[in-house]
């Protein structure tokens, strides 16, 4: 639960990789005070973005606003920032799990995450990569997607779209569908 002096701040920075970098963003951000709550780090082509998110006073958010441009100059970064807030997640009774290898074209990430949207699922993350083509081979793009069921929408259903997408695009897909147990507020569980 969060705590109600706690401030939130959504830190994403883009720069060209090269060794120290996180270390020297992550230093910062302790040194103004604030909480690494949550981040994802990816390597795009010789870029690297950081995703975080930070926690703490408002003194440490307001520090942290203050200098990280300057420091994201210092380091050739580019750096966006944005104030949130901290919620509590709604009950997601199934976790759905992708993975796909498919030939490579345009429009097949934009398929999956279509059918995701039509099972009212909401994705929490999405990796994708091209591998490049070998010899006679096409260049092949691999797929992961985690996604969640709103409380209200049955994951289920999903199993059978999945497949049917990966045979027509001729893809080679699993996916597996964990359904939690829901508990009665009332009951106090």
């Amino acid at each position: 639960m969060p705590k109600p002096d706690e401030h939130y701040l959504v830190i994403t920075a883009l720069g060209t990789d090269r060794p120290g970098i996180v270390n020297a963003i992550t230093r910062h951000v302790s040194s103004c005070g604030c909480n690494i709550e949550d981040s994802r780090l990816a390597m795009l082509g010789e870029e690297f973005t950081f995703i975080m998110l930070l926690s703490g006073s408002w003194n440490a958010i307001t520090l942290i606003e203050s200098t990280l441009p300057q420091k994201g100059a210092e380091l050739e970064l580019l750096i966006v920032m944005k104030r949130t807030n901290s919620h509590e997640r709604p009950p997601m009774p199934a976790t759905v799990w992708v993975q796909v290898e498919v030939k490579d074209s345009p429009h097949i990430i934009e398929r999956f995450t279509d059918l995701f949207h039509s099972s009212q699922m909401n994705i929490a993350e999405l990796v994708s990569r091209t591998q490049p083509a070998e010899s006679d081979l096409p260049p092949q793009l691999h797929i992961q997607i985690t996604a969640h069921s709103p409380g209200n929408a049955d994951a289920s259903n999903i199993e059978q779209a999945f497949h049917r997408l990966c045979t027509e695009l001729k893809a080679q897909g699993s996916i597996s569908v964990v359904n939690y147990p829901q508990h009665d507020e009332k009951d106090g569980e």
